[in-house]
């Protein structure tokens, strides 16, 4: 039996060189990388320069998003993800450092992995708990989705009024709320 068609939302970053350039040219070859039999490439936005997060722990990010429709699962997609990863060579070797190519699944679907209360335990996470702990499954929609600007931003350029399935909130609505002094740091490459 053939999966139907699913709307997934992929935020691409990076902020060191690869083999293909600098963090813009990088983010610039992942966006078509994305594409596959099973994972169509319907939207993708501008490049945006953003901050490092935590503020000062590294060199400014080129932050894309894409809007990907897919049979695959959303395990299925996270590995697809991790295999251009690595192929543009990325290695995990601290949380939140520096990095080739990040390519985070953002919601697939009005999904919600693994359930609602292992969602929420992750969503509700201090800042401190977010930059040691790594969740050993995959949580969707992303925990962090609507506290990143770098995220929204993007997003909000290419999809709008995407409602996120547990806060019944769309993507405008969660960028409106962000405080507008980060919004302001993040601006498209020209």
């Amino acid at each position: 039996m053939v999966n139907s068609p699913l709307i997934a939302l992929t935020a691409l970053g990076s902020n060191a060189t690869s083999t293909w350039g600098s963090p813009h040219a990088t983010v610039q070859a992942a966006i078509p990388a994305l594409e596959t039999d099973s994972v169509i490439l319907r939207k993708h936005s501008h490049i945006y320069r953003t901050p490092a997060f935590p503020e000062g722990s590294g060199a400014d990010f080129a932050n894309a998003a894409a809007v990907l429709e897919t049979t695959l699962t959303a395990p299925q997609l996270l590995a697809h993800l991790h295999g251009i990863e690595a192929k543009f060579g990325r290695v995990r070797r601290e949380r939140w450092g520096a990095r080739v190519l990040d390519l985070d699944l953002l919601a697939i679907g009005a999904q919600i992995h693994p359930d609602e209360v292992e969602f929420k335990r992750w969503l509700n996470l201090t800042l401190d708990q977010q930059m040691s702990k790594a969740p050993p499954e995959l949580i969707l929609p992303h925990p962090r989705l609507q506290d990143r600007s770098f995220v929204l931003i993007p997003l909000a350029e290419i999809i709008p009024d995407w409602q996120h399935p547990v806060l019944g909130l769309s993507v405008a609505e969660m960028l409106a709320a962000r405080p507008e002094s980060e919004k302001a740091a993040i601006a498209p490459f020209s």
